[in-house]
């Protein structure tokens, strides 16, 4: 057996301190950009493995699971989890997970430190790119990216929902229902998902209604954003007729503003979202949107996960269909 690989290696290699190797392999931010990215390309070298891990490494499992998410808020992610905890109890296995509050550089940090300590992954990134992945993905650790565009990618299984067929079917049940001033309250800048779902809205509606000018509001995902966007719609000299919200979340923010206005849903403006959390059915009057079993989608997640565990199994690339639901929000 080869000669143990040790954090002090690690430290002199990186020329840096043992403790700033712990620090940046540990996910701490007190630690400058450059010198974290040092000390994992070190790590990476000479195939370190941190010492909480090299037991349950030696004999290659540590029957645990990593998840890497945007954001650890909203029901959207308490879904996903939710699918992604049942199967791991039915394997016998327990979730590590972090967050990079939608911050790339903290999304790499967040990677590093599931080094040594899972035996797969499941990542969820709106920005992840092909050389994100190859720096911080060892290639023996299975994985799969959910809602990504990197269909495909270096060998990693890829799972996502058809954001762009999603988005044109609000906009076509709208113009099919008598709509024709149809705003849309867009998500975060560079995030896949957001930008599907513009794309959708804005070629249907070209198709749909031509010479039509889009309307497109800021957001970010949050009910705070659908909140402002709705204030901002209300103050507007002509209003739009209708409201496509590029979430659940920030439909639900909307929905609030034109209840405090006054103003009736969908009797003078009518909202829809995309996602069917579970209180789009709850809220009055319940919310029009997109269906995406977002708890199946987690399940479905790690399942392809662990059938990518199987010696010289093919990773798969699968891209799921959400439906559209009609509730009372968009009923003439």
């Amino acid at each position: 057996m080869g000669e143990v690989t040790t954090i002090r290696d690690v430290a002199r290699l990186a020329e840096v301190s043992v403790a700033t190797v712990s620090r940046a392999l540990n996910g701490q931010q007190n630690v400058a950009a450059p010198v974290r990215e040092r000390v994992l390309e070190a790590a990476r070298e000479l195939k370190y493995v941190p010492h909480h891990a090299a037991r349950s490494l030696s004999s290659r499992r540590t029957h645990t699971i990593g998840v890497v998410l945007p954001d650890l808020s909203g029901e959207f992610v308490s879904e996903l989890l939710g699918g992604i905890d049942r199967v791991a109890r039915e394997h016998h296995l327990h979730l590590l997970v972090s967050s990079f509050r939608r911050d790339p550089e903290e999304q790499v940090t967040a990677l590093a430190s599931m080094r040594g300590r899972v035996d797969g992954l499941l990542v969820m990134s709106p920005f992840i790119d092909n050389a994100t992945l190859a720096r911080n993905l060892d290639g023996t650790l299975p994985a799969v990216l959910m809602n990504s565009n990197l269909a495909g990618a270096g060998g990693v299984g890829t799972l996502r929902v058809d954001n762009y067929a999603g988005a044109r079917a609000v906009v076509e049940h709208l113009v099919d229902a008598g709509f024709r001033r149809i705003a849309f309250v867009a998500g975060p800048e560079d995030n896949f998902d957001a930008d599907e779902r513009l794309r959708g809205y804005r070629d249907t509606l070209a198709e749909r209604l031509p010479g039509t000018e889009p309307l497109v509001l800021p957001g970010n995902f949050d009910e705070s954003a659908g909140h402002a966007a709705g204030r901002e719609i209300l103050r507007m000299p002509i209003r739009p007729d209708a409201v496509f919200a590029c979430n659940d979340m920030m439909a639900l923010g909307c929905l609030f503003a034109f209840h405090q206005a006054g103003v009736q849903v969908p009797g003078e403006i009518a909202v829809a979202g995309f996602d069917d959390i579970p209180l789009a059915r709850y809220v009055h009057p319940s919310l029009t949107t997109i269906a995406v079993d977002i708890a199946e989608l987690g399940a479905r997640a790690l399942r392809m996960l662990l059938a990518g565990r199987a010696p010289d199994a093919a990773p798969e690339e699968v891209c799921v269909v959400p439906r559209l639901v009609v509730r009372e929000s968009t009923r003439p």
